[in-house]
């Protein structure tokens, strides 16, 4: 089933939800119908449990120009954020939680600005070779507020970080991948890489994957504090089928189907 919005595209396929960007007449950058539909994709996608994964895309040539300031800034400077409408999550993780399942992103052309602090917040970045990046806030007299500050220093390195988040100077792909922004390039098509990455994770057991990705976060803040709580997670999936069913595939050596339960 495919839903078209006027701004965001909706694809389920094989437990996977495709979120499309979808502006390319402004090179993809997020006015408020933009932001209010990625937000309820991300809600979508946290609530379902049919869906395992996400892939972030854009059509067109270029993944996002950042915001549309004409169009969000009012609102912003009326909130000192991005609204978030009911049933939606924050894509960025900053007024919500993020959402609990895996998201991988495939980008091409332009990312600037709220298309680099998403992928900072995503779990996989797949990108072209042609791609670039940027962080123009302080050129436009504004901090980047989508996770810039917080989750890129973590990332790419307090220098790298500052490089790049205070002289708005574009990046490469090459070096987005260097310092670890991008986790894979490919010559083209980044889609079909992100697709491939996206369909090996729903093949999983969901609930383990969701289990692993929480894990992982909450050592970030805490990694003492998550080494206390590995035994209660791992007690939570023993119960589950999914561990029958995947020790039934390794003692017969054929692929397990998960079913998340």
């Amino acid at each position: 089933m495919s839903t078209d919005t006027t701004r965001i595209t909706l694809e389920r396929k094989d437990h996977i939800l495709f979120i499309g960007l979808n502006r390319v007449e402004k090179r993809n950058a997020a006015d408020l119908a933009m932001l209010a539909g990625l937000a309820l994709a991300y809600g979508e996608l946290d609530r379902d449990p049919d869906l395992r994964v996400g892939v972030v895309f854009a059509h067109g040539d270029h993944f996002t120009a950042g915001l549309d300031l004409a169009d969000v800034g009012p609102a912003m400077a009326a909130t000192g954020g991005l609204p978030i409408p009911e049933g939606g999550l924050d894509p960025w993780g900053i007024s919500t939680p993020q959402v609990s399942k895996p998201v991988v992103m495939a980008i091409q052309g332009i990312c600037f600005t709220l298309g680099v602090e998403l992928a900072l917040a995503s779990d996989v970045i797949v990108a072209s070779r042609d791609a670039q990046f940027a962080q123009l806030e302080v050129s436009r007299g504004i901090l980047p507020f989508g996770g810039g500050t917080t989750r890129m220093p973590r990332i790419a390195g307090w220098g790298n970080a500052m490089a790049m988040l205070l002289t708005a100077d574009t990046l490469s792909a090459e070096d987005a991948h260097r310092i670890g922004i991008v986790t894979q390039l490919v010559e083209s098509n980044p889609l079909e890489a992100a697709t491939a990455i996206a369909t090996r994770i729903a093949r999983q057991a969901p609930l383990a994957v969701q289990a692993t990705l929480a894990s992982a976060r909450a050592a970030l803040v805490d990694a003492q504090a998550e080494h206390q709580k590995l035994p209660g997670r791992l007690g939570a999936l023993m119960m589950t089928k999914d561990v029958s069913r995947g020790m039934e595939a390794f003692m017969t050596k054929k692929p397990a189907v998960f079913e998340g339960d």
